[in-house]
């Protein structure tokens, strides 16, 4: 009988000796802590626990399995006041621990300090709980076992009860310090050891560049706080305006400007967020212009603000905006590029200036831009392009344009990529206009290769043409053929076959394709010109005639000259 009731007197001195001599610091202590009630995207209940306060700004700790799937949490303080958690600031699903900002209601709130050494085996410790009561009782035992975790941290084994619903409940020092958020009990033995996660290290969890990949961050709905360094939160930004939907991306720039306010890119960003709004309601750009002065007002290299204000209004000018925004025009852009040149002439900015020339169609002036930055270490096929396509539009020597292009493609990558094999088909048209027909011919064989073969119909009647004026018939047939293939319905490609078989002598597939087409359009005015041509050759002058007749009757622009050639009697 004895032996039976020792397991009980055990637990029942272990309990007692857990609620005795509560330290003096616990009654301030427990204001700390706090209830958090997580809610899903339906706003329904998804999970309630603990949590506590670490700051007096509202920083606060708890576990990640509560937040899990939340798409908004609250907490209720000791003394019954309901707050929102406004930010999620790092969590990690492996120690189960999560950091968050708690949009506090008050000036400052009751916080725990975190202790900055990790407590000795056999010290004491107690496990604080959540309570609106003015009495509470808190759980006391000792430090069992620490172990390393992520190199300077710590997990705690405890020699404790815990009782229910205590997990993450902050487990103190004897000084008042929290150094462990209390896990859930796991083992054989739950009734007298339970764990807890180091303090320390769930303060170590944050927010950086490349969080916006995070699937544990990425779990929770709840907004997210941005890195705490300038250089990390910026390239956070980055990544997220391509991610985030635009609201969410417009919140975040508003939490870049409040936590960096000082930083001149968060105001150019947010200033572009807003042109980008403002084409369905302009009192946005009023808000895009303050946050270009702020911009001009805090940037340390007003050279950049400048430059990126002139940039948006000439990407603003663009688009073709039906109605101006009072000064954003050209011009204005052109100014502000302008004074940015004056403080630091960086190529990229001469660069911007002869793109904002070039849309005012002074090509003189893009091409002097466009050849200083040539001359700088900028240069590279796209800037070689724009002196090239101007030089074109100047309606230069088309030997010269050839040698900027020249240049623009010497400039890539051996072999031409996939990516700059646009350039190629740019010089191969110039290269059409110079009368070199089977250069052209090289550069679509050229773009055909580094496409790995994924073209077009309109690629092979391109490439068709240089072949007809290169003489390469047999290509020309074969190329037009294929777009022939790839989009039958385009008549365009069934008259040229035509040109093609005419070209060659083969009248007899000529008149066929011919009289094909016009069973399908009657009224294809070229397909009668070709006809008659046809015809010529085979001696039927009378139906030829008759072709060209019908052929002008239809408004044929080029049929005239052969009806005084071979219809004198018509």
């Amino acid at each position: 009988m004895k032996k039976i009731l020792i397991l009980p007197l055990a637990l029942f001195f272990l309990v007692q000796g857990s609620m005795a001599q509560t330290p003096k610091w616990v009654e301030k202590a427990k204001r700390a802590v706090f209830s958090v009630v997580t809610y899903d995207k339906n706003d329904k209940m998804l999970n309630t626990g603990n949590g506590f306060f670490v700051s007096e700004d509202g920083l606060a700790l708890s576990d990640f399995s509560l937040f899990k799937g939340a798409e908004r949490a609250v907490v209720v303080t000791a003394d019954g006041k309901q707050m929102p958690v406004s930010r999620i600031l790092g969590a990690n699903d492996m120690y189960d621990v999560i950091k968050f900002r708690v949009g506090i209601t008050e000036k400052k709130v009751p916080a725990l300090v975190v202790a900055t050494a990790a407590p000795a085996v056999g010290s004491d410790a107690w496990m604080l709980p959540y309570s609106t009561q003015k009495s509470i009782a808190c759980v006391s035992g000792k430090v069992k076992e620490v172990s390393k975790v992520a190199g300077e941290y710590h997990y705690y084994t405890l020699s404790m009860q815990m009782k229910d619903k205590m997990v993450s409940c902050p487990v103190m020092n004897a000084e008042g310090q929290v150094f462990g958020i209390a896990q859930k009990s796991s083992g054989l033995d739950t009734i007298t050891t339970c764990y807890a996660a180091g303090a320390a290290f769930a303060m170590a969890q944050k927010i950086n560049a490349l969080s916006l990949g995070d699937a544990t961050l990425r779990s929770i709905g709840i907004r997210k706080g941005l890195p705490e360094t300038e250089d990390q939160a910026l390239v956070y930004l980055f990544m997220a305006s391509s991610q985030m939907s635009g609201d969410d991306y417009g919140e975040l720039l508003d939490d870049f400007i409040a936590q960096f306010p000082n930083n001149a890119d968060g105001y150019l960003r947010r200033a572009n967020y807003y042109i980008a709004k403002g084409k369905d309601d302009q009192s946005w750009y009023d808000k895009a212009v303050d946050d270009f002065n702020r911009a001009l007002k805090v940037a340390q290299k007003k050279d950049d603000a400048y430059y990126n204000i002139g940039k948006m209004m000439y990407s603003y000018q663009l688009s073709k905006p039906e109605k101006t925004y009072k000064d954003w025009t050209y011009d204005t852009a052109l100014e502000n590029v302008r004074q940015a040149i004056a403080i630091d002439p960086l190529p990229v900015y001469i660069q911007m200036e002869g793109d904002i020339l070039f849309a005012k169609q002074d090509y003189a002036g893009a091409l002097a831009a466009y050849e200083k930055v040539n001359a700088s270490n900028l240069a590279s096929p796209a800037t070689f392009f724009s002196a090239a396509k101007t030089k074109e539009l100047m309606k230069s020597d088309p030997k010269e344009v050839l040698t900027l292009m020249d240049s623009c493609i010497a400039r890539c990558p051996q072999p031409i990529t996939a990516e700059l094999a646009p350039y190629l088909l740019e010089r191969a048209q110039m290269n059409m206009a110079a009368g070199q027909a089977r250069n052209a011919m090289l550069d679509y064989d050229a773009y055909h290769t580094a496409v790995k073969g994924q073209v077009n119909d309109v690629f092979y009647y391109y490439r068709e043409q240089a072949a007809l004026k290169a003489r390469q018939y047999q290509r020309a047939l074969d190329d037009i053929a294929k777009a022939i293939e790839l989009n039958p319905a385009d008549l365009t490609y069934q008259a040229e076959h035509a040109v093609v078989n005419l070209r060659v002598g083969r009248y007899e597939e000529a008149v066929r394709i011919l009289n094909d087409m016009l069973k399908t359009d009657p009224k294809y005015a070229e397909a009668y010109r070709l006809l008659g041509l046809c015809q010529i050759q085979l001696q039927k002058k009378d139906e030829a005639c008759g072709n060209f007749k019908k052929a002008k009757e239809l408004g044929d622009p080029n049929v005239d000259e052969l009806i005084q050639k071979y219809c004198s009697s018509f």
